[in-house]
């Protein structure tokens, strides 16, 4: 069943559009660990989807304990931002199947489209310079974890995207993400579409724990849950 067409798509990117080898959890887990943290594999999965200055905070505060103050943060969020640089370096990031073309049919068709991340705006633009999709290649917007007050779940990224493409009603505006954090953000924001994509770092069982209107294998069947191509391709 098809839906009707949003005034905007607001897409994640690593996972969601992206794909980077999950490498930015593993970065996470080594920066964490090299300065003085201990997090498990369930710590780290926590954070997936997270603004990463937050994700780093959090991790690197012992229970009980002070959070660190933004001037002890800013060398740690500089380590994990040289570790994602080297790491993407050896192993740079690619579309994901299909994306790049239901991106263009979004957009053919008056669709709005914006990516949000939890990275903050260095990594984003030499990923996006990597990719090919400065400027308004891919996008109409690009609003990142270090942009607002808040990352995901807070719904602050999508009325950012919503401010710079100019669309004023959340009842237009479809979110889509790999992560539970993706839907809580969707939903916080009051989007009327809420989807979860298979593509990266969760599974159906843990996306469909959380509150969704559709799940999907990949960002490249928008197109046809939107109705602008054959709505087979399209999971239930």
């Amino acid at each position: 069943m098809t839906i009707p067409q949003p005034d905007l798509v607001v897409l994640d990117m690593a996972g969601t559009t992206i794909d980077e080898g999950l490498a930015v959890y593993r970065v996470l887990e080594e920066t964490v660990t090299a300065h003085g943290g201990t997090p498990s594999a369930a710590d780290i999965a926590r954070w997936h989807g997270s603004a990463k200055h937050e994700a780093l905070r959090a991790l690197l505060t012992p229970p009980g304990g002070t959070p660190l103050t933004d001037e002890a943060l800013a060398p740690v969020v500089a380590d994990f931002r040289a570790r994602l640089t080297a790491a993407y370096a050896a192993q740079p990031p690619r579309a994901l199947p299909g994306v790049p073309e239901a991106l263009a049919e979004l957009r053919a068709a008056g669709i709005k489209v914006a990516l949000n991340t939890g990275f903050d705006r260095d990594v984003v633009d030499s990923l996006l310079s990597a990719l090919g999709w400065q400027g308004d290649a891919v996008a109409d917007a690009v609003v990142c974890g270090s942009d607002v007050p808040a990352g995901r779940p807070a719904p602050f990224m999508i009325f950012a995207a919503m401010e710079r493409t100019g669309v004023k009603d959340v009842r237009r505006v479809l979110v889509a993400g790999d992560t539970p954090r993706d839907l809580e953000a969707g939903t916080n924001s009051g989007a009327a579409f809420v989807v979860g994509v298979l593509s990266g770092a969760s599974d159906a069982a843990e996306l469909g724990a959380h509150r969704h209107t559709h799940l999907l294998p990949s960002v490249a069947a928008l197109p046809a849950l939107l109705g602008l191509r054959d709505a087979r391709t399209v999971a239930a």
